[in-house]
């Protein structure tokens, strides 16, 4: 059965992004639906699926990573405005009962992502 995950390791720092948020949505032809909240806990992960077998679909989504508000939560001094304030991932479901890992590696500066396992 296909889920969805997600994993933030915070590159500047050589850990996990404990307590960044992150929003999950839906893009379709009615606009964009917010399926889902959470703030990461202390392994960077959502603490389960963001999406569920059963929620699985084939479709359009987005993740919202907020990445400036996570580093000055940590104290990093960032200019205003931050040169990466929100990180947007769009990406497609094509296999509803695939496994979907959707990781990010992130600092102030970059990030870079890929399909995981």
């Amino acid at each position: 059965m296909g889920h969805l995950s997600t994993h933030v390791l915070d590159t500047a720092h050589g850990r996990p992004a404990a307590g960044m948020n992150v929003t999950l949505q839906r893009l379709d032809a009615d606009g964009v639906t917010t399926l889902r909240r959470v703030v990461l806990n202390e392994d960077g992960r959502a603490g389960g699926a963001l999406l569920e077998a059963a929620d699985m679909a084939v479709g359009r989504y987005r993740l919202l990573f907020e990445v400036a508000p996570y580093f000055r939560a940590l104290g990093v001094v960032l200019p205003e405005p931050a040169f990466i304030d929100t990180v947007q991932l769009d990406f497609g479901i094509a296999d509803a009962a695939g496994h979907y890992h959707v990781p990010l590696l992130v600092s102030p500066w970059s990030y870079s992502t890929y399909r995981g396992s």
